[in-house]
């Protein structure tokens, strides 16, 4: 087992079970999304295994290169190393937001790692095009890079209640993003925001699921639907009750068991 790259992700292993399974988290977070109430609702029967991207949560920032996170693939070659380190094969892969398309990246690069795709509220592209809605025109995106340069406190603020659309989760997840190097934080988001995997979508060769809430102003409904028609034999789930972007924060229950159902059929 390679302890750097162990220590570099800062991952963390809990649970017990013959399955993997690993929840990988979205721009400006870290892995203490899961923690509190999705993580125990599997560790009964499954290896949970949590990570940091590199500049994230309490990675080891030391590692940070601008030249090797310049696209979402050395942060998928992070997801590679991990499961390498840990000697993990076919495991399910969670990943919230931009972390779907680092999933998706993974699968085809390395097949014999994911076995299952789960992507919670992802987005091939954001930024809306003649044949294609994705939700940002590029002078938002310009707008909110600009702010995180000029005044990254007042952009994680302005940030937050769009993100969460939701009053008591808002200040949470604004301090989340205050915790980011500002500077990391940035490039991230502009890898983010540009990235362009929609080509990528009719390679994914395993099962993927695609939870979508129906008010989700950073990945609307019409990417979910853009993902379930190009990503082959994928399943489509507009969830009941959650909304926002950050439906493992705001509705675990209902996020819990969308995943048991999809992978076990058990439900809870």
């Amino acid at each position: 087992m390679e302890t750097n790259i162990l220590d570099r992700n800062y991952v963390h292993v809990s649970g017990s079970g013959d399955r993997t399974i690993m929840f990988a988290h979205g721009f400006g977070c870290d892995q203490t999304v899961w923690k509190k109430k999705i993580v125990p609702a599997f560790e009964s029967d499954y290896q949970v295994v949590l990570i940091d991207y590199v500049g994230s949560g309490r990675s080891d920032k030391s590692a940070y290169s601008r030249d090797r996170y310049d696209s979402l693939y050395g942060y998928a070659q992070d997801v590679i190393d991990v499961c390498d380190a840990l000697e993990l094969e076919s495991i399910i892969y969670v990943g919230h937001s931009v972390s779907g398309m680092i999933g998706t990246l993974v699968s085809i690069k390395r097949p014999d790692l994911i076995d299952k795709l789960i992507m919670l509220g992802s987005s091939p592209h954001y930024l809306n095009e003649p044949d294609y809605y994705g939700g940002f025109e590029e002078e938002d995106i310009h707008e909110l890079l600009d702010m995180m340069e000029t005044n990254y406190l007042e952009w994680a603020k302005y940030l937050a209640p769009i993100a969460t659309q939701n009053d008591e989760l808002a200040e949470d997840f604004e301090a989340r993003l205050k915790a980011n190097d500002p500077a990391i934080a940035r490039q991230f988001a502009e890898v983010t925001f540009y990235s362009d995997h929609r080509e990528d979508l009719p390679k994914i060769p395993i099962r993927t699921l695609i939870l979508q809430t129906s008010t989700d102003a950073i990945a609307p409904p019409e990417v979910g639907q853009f993902l379930q028609e190009r990503i082959p034999g994928s399943e489509l789930v507009t969830m009941k009750t959650a909304k926002g972007h950050n439906p493992h924060i705001s509705h675990p229950e209902e996020t819990v068991q969308e995943i048991r159902r999809f992978i076990d059929g058990t439900g809870v």
